[in-house]
C-alpha cells in the first residue's frame, strides 16, 4: 500500500469524526467537527471530496445518501502528523509536548488509565532495550576473547604438528640401537652354542682316540708272527 498523502488540519478533523463515529455522511461530519466552528455544508462536502481524491476515504452509496469511511487507521495517519507537530512545535522534546497537551484540558478516568497503561508499556520497552544492549555488549566481549585466544590455539596446533617431526629422529635412533643389540645377542648366542657343542664333543673324540690307539700298537705284533714262525723252523732244522 502506498504511503498516504498528509491531510490538512480540517481534513484531519473530518477523519477524526470517521475514526470515532464510523462511516458517516457529509451532514453527520458537518455536525460533529471537533472545533465546532460555523461552516457551510458545501465547505464540508468539498473537504470530503478532497479526502476521496487523496484516497484517504472511501465513498459508498446507501440509498440516496453517500457514506464516507476512512481508508487508513488513525495510527497510520496521526503518526506522521504527531511527528511533524512534535518536531515543529517542541523541537522533538516529547516530555514538553505531553505536558502541554495535558494542560490543554482535563482527562476522563478512562483516558487516565489508558495513558498509565501506555506509560507502563514504554517502561517495559525501555527495560527490554537496555537488556538487549547489555546482551550485545557481553556478546561482543565474548567474541573478542575468543578472537584473542584463537592465535594461541593456532600456535599450539603448530607446535603439536612440529613435535612429532622432532621426535622422529629419536625413534629412528632407538630402532637402530635395538637392531644392534639384537645382532650382538645373536652373535653371542651362536658363539655360546658352538662352545657348548665343542665341549660335549671333546670326550667323544678322546674316547675314539683311545680306542684307536691299541689297534695301532697291536699291528707290530702281527708283523712279528712270521718272524717267530721262521725261528721255529730254523730250530727244528738244526
Amino acid at each position: 500500500m502506498a504511503r498516504p498523502i498528509h491531510p490538512s488540519n480540517l481534513e484531519l478533523q473530518a477523519l477524526s469524526v470517521l475514526w470515532h463515529e464510523g462511516p458517516s455522511t457529509v451532514a453527520a461530519v458537518h455536525e460533529t467537527l471537533p472545533d465546532r466552528k460555523d461552516r457551510a455544508y458545501t465547505t464540508v462536502l468539498s473537504v470530503m471530496q478532497n479526502l476521496e481524491r487523496k484516497n484517504l476515504v472511501k465513498r459508498a452509496r446507501v440509498g440516496r445518501a453517500h457514506v464516507y469511511a476512512a481508508a487508513y487507521s488513525q495510527e497510520v495517519i496521526v503518526q506522521r502528523a504527531t511527528h511533524d507537530f512534535l518536531t515543529n512545535a517542541f523541537g522533538g522534546r516529547l516530555g514538553e509536548a505531553l505536558l502541554a497537551i495535558l494542560s490543554a484540558g482535563t482527562l476522563t478516568p478512562e483516558e487516565k488509565t489508558n495513558i498509565e497503561r501506555e506509560l507502563q508499556r514504554h517502561k517495559t520497552m525501555a527495560a527490554k532495550k537496555t537488556a538487549k544492549k547489555a546482551a550485545v555488549k557481553t556478546a561482543k566481549k565474548a567474541v573478542k576473547k575468543v578472537a584473542t585466544k584463537a592465535p594461541a590455539k593456532k600456535a599450539a596446533k603448530k607446535a603439536a604438528t612440529k613435535a612429532p617431526a622432532k621426535k622422529a629422529p629419536a625413534k629412528k635412533a632407538a630402532k637402530k640401537a635395538v637392531k644392534k643389540v639384537a645382532k650382538s645377542a645373536k652373535k653371542v648366542a651362536k658363539k655360546a652354542v658352538k662352545k657348548t657343542v665343542a665341549k660335549k664333543a671333546a670326550p667323544a673324540k678322546k674316547a675314539a682316540a683311545k680306542k684307536a690307539a691299541p689297534a695301532k700298537k697291536a699291528a707290530p705284533a702281527k708283523k712279528a708272527a712270521p718272524a717267530k714262525k721262521a725261528a721255529k723252523k730254523a730250530a727244528k732244522k738244526a
